[in-house]
């Protein structure tokens, strides 16, 4: 046997947080401590909502796999024609009586089915939503090559990033379609996909930022222009401009000036991590770009565009970010598990964006609150 000798590391001293954390937990695991919870008054309300917390951690992925079902099926267009009963919707969606009941109230547990009355089904609160929101859906769909990937976490968390997973061979296909500006079947998932995400964060954008009047914006890594048509709709006096690789920007420049006239449309080919970015705009924005990239390739880019604004224009950053009170979840859960598989990126914090900004040569920085971080949270540097 090996005479090598494993050396043990003896914890230093447990800080107050530290301390009150296993305290807690200890409180908290004691089965006396949870009968007794159980029991008190107004206790027990924490103690079964903290059950019911625990328990869709443990049913969450039955959850997810019920709404897939509704959305691939055509579940949610049948229900809006309700009330419809059973035996009609399992005609439709191509399933048994007791298998189409069986999917029913799944549903109507998570509030997308409801029965108005015996044997007549329609639209929940949580379906009337999702069946009107064709990006979401979009998204429903994209989201089992994530369960595909995750259906072994450990294995996914034990390989290289740059190794192959369903996510990262999407995203390797879908971006050279997106580059090609091919259309057709191949191409729709993609398409609803970018216009859902845009959508998402564009919403979030215009609730919590304003615009100055005749300001030039530029959006880098544009695309095919979604974001920026949100913007120009909603801001008349905006002038556009769209940074991205040549072959994306003569389809997006295209696009914008269809929805807002071409006088107030600017289109710039190039590579933002290697081509200079274009001067003269007062505010540049990032939507959802930062957290796909890894730290040295991300702080290259915000380098870049720090270079090429004038002492006052700003940086405005807007994405999903981590540990953002409310939209924990979001943060470091989904997209944190999302962006190891796709092989590149991870959620940040607004602090860590701020640091990253700072080293960039940013002068100042504020986070601004949005209605809805679980879409989008927004940070805003100035030159």
């Amino acid at each position: 046997m090996s005479n090598i000798r494993i050396p043990i590391v003896e914890p230093g001293p447990l800080s107050f947080k530290a301390r009150y954390i296993a305290r807690r937990n200890a409180v908290f695991a004691n089965p006396r401590f949870q009968y007794w919870a159980a029991k008190l008054p107004l206790i027990n309300l924490i103690a079964r909502s903290r059950a019911s917390a625990a328990f869709d951690l443990v049913a969450g992925f039955t959850y997810t796999q019920t709404l897939r079902a509704y959305v691939e099926s055509g579940l949610f267009d049948t229900l809006a024609k309700g009330p419809i009963g059973a035996n009609a919707v399992a005609a439709e969606i191509d399933l048994s009586k007791e298998a189409a009941l069986t999917l029913l109230r799944a549903g109507r547990a998570l509030r997308l089915s409801e029965e108005a009355h015996s044997d007549g089904w329609m639209l929940g609160e949580q379906g009337a939503v999702l069946a009107a929101d064709m990006g979401a859906q979009a998204m429903v769909r994209h989201h089992r090559l994530l369960y595909a990937d995750l259906a072994d976490p450990m294995e996914l968390l034990r390989q290289d990033r740059k190794e192959s997973t369903d996510l990262s061979r999407y995203w390797s296909y879908a971006g050279a379609l997106h580059g090609a500006a091919k259309s057709g079947e191949k191409t729709r998932e993609y398409s609803e996909l970018m216009a859902a995400s845009q959508h998402f964060v564009a919403d979030q954008v215009l609730a919590s930022f304003r615009f100055p009047t005749g300001a030039k914006l530029l959006d880098v890594g544009g695309g095919h222009g979604a974001f920026l048509t949100r913007m120009g709709q909603a801001n008349s006096s905006l002038h556009l401009g769209l940074f991205d690789l040549p072959e994306v920007v003569e389809t997006g420049a295209q696009v914008l000036a269809e929805a807002v006239g071409s006088d107030r449309v600017s289109a710039h080919p190039g590579n933002f991590f290697e081509d200079a970015i274009p001067t003269g705009y007062d505010i540049i924005s990032l939507v959802r770009i930062l957290h796909d990239h890894d730290d040295e390739p991300a702080s290259k880019l915000l380098a870049n565009i720090r270079a090429s604004l004038a002492p006052g224009g700003r940086l405005l950053i807007a994405e999903p970010m981590a540990r953002v009170p409310g939209a924990e979840g979001m943060g470091e859960a989904f997209f944190g598990m999302y962006l190891w598989a796709m092989g590149s990126g991870r959620a940040r914090s607004s602090g860590e964006i701020t640091g990253m900004l700072r080293s960039a040569g940013f002068s100042s920085t504020r986070t601004i609150a949005t209605p809805q971080p679980v879409n989008a949270s927004i940070v805003v540097a100035k030159a």
